[in-house]
């Protein structure tokens, strides 16, 4: 459950909204971005907590999230695992499609209590899971990985994992709208949206955003 401080700081923070490209979910998200992360700093910074990712609807997860709703056979009977899952949003939309099992990891301590909070709002069962689960493989049959590549070394180490994770047979699906570190030359598109996005975050409205595969059994 989660925690009831963390729980009511997402509540008085942020409104309980539709996502703009996957209407069919609604999410705990900020009105402001550089408001929410000056608050977050100023109450927060001191405990090292990181920046409060899990309350905006990036552009990789909105992707991912609208792929597997379109989809639902990818995830109906599978055990997921939305990777980084921010908000959760990848996750409800896993298990609204009708996963068997979906897992929502995070280091954040906030985004995890944001993850059962927009669950709980949407009626979906998930279960989120701390800490850093890199190098970990628990027999996913499907993980979903949105925005993970605007960093370096996190891109380099993530992907190496994911595509581990691919090659022993999980179907690994990536949302990303041309972050700097994606490892193109390993990944072909499945497909391309234009997703509505936070113009203080990404400095637009639109971003064109697909969801990746390896290439050749992640070679």
């Amino acid at each position: 459950m989660a925690d009831p401080d963390k729980a009511d700081f997402i509540r008085a923070h942020t409104r309980l909204v539709t996502v703009p490209h996957a209407p069919e979910i609604r999410l705990y998200l900020a009105d402001e971005a550089t408001a929410l992360w000056e608050k977050t700093e100023e109450e927060l910074g001191e405990m090292g907590l990181p920046p409060p990712f899990w309350a905006f609807a990036w552009a990789g997860g909105q992707a991912l999230a609208r792929y597997i709703l379109d989809r639902p056979e990818i995830a109906r009977g599978r055990r997921m695992l939305d990777f980084a899952s921010g908000s959760g949003l990848v996750a409800i939309a896993a298990a609204l499609a009708g996963a068997s099992d979906v897992e929502a990891s995070e280091i954040d301590e906030f985004a995890l209590a944001a993850i059962e909070l927009n669950a709980d709002a949407n009626g979906a069962a998930i279960s989120p899971r701390a800490g850093d689960i890199v190098g970990q493989d628990d027999g996913w049959d499907v993980v979903l990985a949105g925005d993970v590549s605007y960093e370096r070394d996190m891109a380099e180490r993530v992907t190496e994992w994911l595509a581990t994770l691919a090659t022993r047979g999980a179907r690994v699906l990536i949302g990303d709208p041309g972050r700097t570190y994606l490892a193109r030359d390993r990944l072909e598109a499945l497909a391309e949206y234009r997703i509505p996005v936070t113009r203080a975050l990404e400095d637009m409205d639109i971003k064109r955003t697909q969801v990746w595969v390896f290439r050749d059994g992640a070679k």
